[in-house]
């Protein structure tokens, strides 16, 4: 049993992998939960395109080399075979790596260029606002209602700190900035990731299937409060972010003497009686 304990080690290896492949997405071992988006969709199927790839590699590597230990343990008179120089082994171990490196790079192009090319965004993206990072917060900038996003800021723009309210089940963009350092605006649910340089202005797109609260957070160490650059990515319906863009214009514009004009969800929300 001592003579076959490297054949079972290596055998051993390619066992646990499959289980764990197997077993890893119920238990949310890859991902933080299932893609809330149909561009994380695409992302999660090429991940586990390239998880199947090494997969097959480790373990037909690792059951090639046990079988070859279990067969030279009882074959102790056999010798080994050596192969040094071979141009048709040489051959075969680049061609064969390469190949499978130009597949994978063909095969996640259209995705590569439907998230970072703007030309390819999906038809209808619209921008809603203008985030900038900065030690350590997202500082949002919404047009006024009704009113396009411009690319310089204006007298009745609307701000926000750390909460960006989108629509959900429709592709959306937004201008992505950076105030001082380098930071990453990074939403795990929906798997978008992208750098914030400062002197750029990056458009980024994302769409979010389900209403709901996706973390914020900053993938890059940006200094010492890094750890608290925490956002939120709220997701609602239609009315619902137009509520929103109303009550937040309504904050804004409300100077503490006179009376704002309010729309009935924000005299419920606010408990202000309508005068009028």
């Amino acid at each position: 049993m001592v003579n076959k304990f490297w054949p079972i080690f290596f055998m051993f290896w390619p066992i646990l992998a499959i289980v764990s492949f197997v077993i890893a997405p119920s238990m949310n071992w890859w991902f933080p939960g299932p893609a809330m988006s149909p561009l994380g969709q695409q992302i999660d199927n090429l991940f586990y395109l390239i998880l199947v790839i090494v997969a097959v590699t480790f373990v037909g590597t690792h059951v090639a080399l046990g079988y070859a230990l279990w067969r030279g343990v009882d074959n102790k008179d056999q010798k080994a075979w050596f192969s040094h120089g071979s141009h048709n082994l040489e051959i075969l171990w680049s061609i064969a790596p390469a190949g499978v490196l130009m597949f994978i790079s063909l095969y996640q192009l259209d995705v590569w260029m439907e998230f970072r090319v703007k030309s390819h965004f999906p038809e209808g993206t619209t921008p809603v606002a203008e985030v900038t990072a900065r030690q350590f917060e997202w500082r949002i900038r919404y047009p006024a209602p009704g009113k396009k996003l411009m690319t310089t800021p204006q007298a009745d723009d609307l701000y926000s700190v750390n909460d960006l309210h989108v629509p959900y089940g429709r592709p959306v963009s937004i201008r992505l900035r950076a105030m001082d350092v380098q930071h990453s605006f990074f939403i795990p649910e929906l798997r978008v990731k992208q750098d914030a340089v400062p002197g750029t202005v990056i458009p980024v797109w994302f769409e979010a299937s389900k209403p709901g609260e996706y973390d914020l957070t900053c993938a890059e160490l940006c200094g010492w409060g890094h750890y608290k650059m925490r956002g939120r990515i709220l997701a609602e319906n239609e009315s619902g972010f137009e509520r929103y863009m109303e009550t937040l214009q309504a904050e804004q514009n409300y100077d503490g003497v006179t009376q704002p004009v309010h729309s009935g969800a924000q005299i419920a929300e606010y408990g202000i009686e309508d005068s009028q």
